[in-house]
C-alpha cells in the first residue's frame, strides 16, 4: 500500500517495525512500490553506490540519482559519477551552489575559504539550499540515503524510514549493515568506487575537509572535518535549526555594521538567508 503524508507517529513506527526485519534489497524493493516521488541523493560514496547497483537489478527504472555538486569535490569524485552513468546508463541530475558553476566564480560571490571563516554558510550555500531547490523543482517527497547506523554520532540511532522537519521522507535501507557488509556486496558485484579509498581515505567529502586516515584513527568516517567536533555536511541537520542559525548571523553582522558604520564583513549573509 502506497504510503501517504504527512505520516502520524503510529504510522511511521509501524513501517519502521516492518521494514527493521528486512534486507536492504528488500527495503528497496518496498520503496519502489510504496514512496511517492522516490529519489536517490548520494555523494557516490560505498553506500550510496549498493543502493544504485541494488536498485538496478531491482527495477528497469531506479530512481532518479541527485549529485550536489560543491565544486569542491575531489576529481576521482566527479570521474566516479561519470563512470556511474555510463555503467547503469541513468544520468545523474547535478545541482550547485546558486548562481555559480565553478569554485572560482564561488569564491569571487561568496568569499574565499568560507568553509573556514563560516562553516554553517558554507553547509547551506553547498548543500542544504542546493538540495531544498531541487526538491522543489523536481517534487522530490522521498530520498534513499546512504546513511548507516554503525557510522556513529547522530546516525546511532538511525531507522530505516525517517521523517525530516519539512516533511521529506528519508529511506535508509543500510540502517543495520556494518562496513564490512558493504565492502563485501561492493567487492562481489564488482560495483564501481571511489579510487581515492585505495589510497587511505576511509570517507570522502569535499577536498578541504577531507584527509588521509592516519594509523589508529578510529570509526569509519575518519579523515573527515579533522580537528572539529562536526560528524555531518549539512545535509542530514534541522533545515530549521540551521535557517535559525544564519538569520542570528545576519543580525550579529547587521549590529556589527551599524556600530563601525562601515560594511559587514560577513559575505552576503543577509541576501542568501532571505532567499
Amino acid at each position: 500500500m502506497a504510503v501517504e503524508t504527512p505520516l502520524t507517529d503510529a504510522q511511521l513506527d509501524e513501517i519502521n517495525a516492518t521494514l527493521s526485519e528486512l534486507t536492504p534489497q528488500q527495503i528497496l524493493a518496498w520503496a519502489i512500490d510504496n514512496l511517492p516521488s522516490l529519489y536517490q541523493t548520494t555523494a557516490f560514496g560505498l553506500t550510496g553506490l549498493a543502493a544504485v547497483d541494488m536498485l538496478s537489478k531491482l527495477t528497469p527504472n531506479p530512481p532518479p540519482l541527485i549529485f550536489l555538486d560543491t565544486l569542491y569535490h575531489f576529481k576521482e569524485t566527479i570521474g566516479l559519477k561519470n563512470e556511474v552513468e555510463r555503467r547503469y546508463g541513468h544520468p545523474v541530475t547535478v545541482v550547485r551552489p546558486r548562481g555559480v558553476e565553478t569554485a572560482e566564480e564561488f569564491e569571487k560571490k561568496y568569499g574565499e575559504k568560507v568553509w573556514e571563516t563560516n562553516e554553517v554558510l558554507y553547509d547551506y550555500l553547498v548543500k542544504v539550499e542546493p538540495a531544498q531547490r531541487i526538491y522543489h523543482q523536481l517534487g522530490v517527497k522521498a530520498i534513499i540515503t546512504g546513511r548507516r547506523a554503525s557510522q556513529g554520532a547522530a546516525r546511532s540511532t538511525l531507522q530505516p524510514l525517517e521523517v525530516d522537519v519539512t516533511g521529506l521522507l528519508k529511506l535508509n535501507p543500510f540502517f543495520s549493515w556494518k562496513f564490512s557488509d558493504v565492502k563485501a556486496y561492493i567487492d562481489a558485484n564488482n560495483v564501481p568506487r571511489n579510487a581515492l579509498l585505495d589510497q587511505g581515505y576511509k570517507s570522502v567529502g569535499d577536498w578541504h575537509s577531507t584527509a588521509k586516515s592516519g594509523e589508529g584513527d578510529a570509526g569509519e568516517r575518519a579523515g573527515r572535518w579533522q580537528g572539529k567536533t562536526k560528524t555531518e555536511c549539512g545535509l542530514h541537520v534541522d533545515y530549521f535549526e540551521l535557517k535559525k542559525k544564519l538569520r542570528l548571523q545576519e543580525e550579529a553582522a547587521r549590529v556589527t555594521q551599524e556600530e563601525r558604520s562601515s560594511p559587514a564583513k560577513s559575505p552576503h549573509i543577509q541576501t542568501i538567508v532571505s532567499a
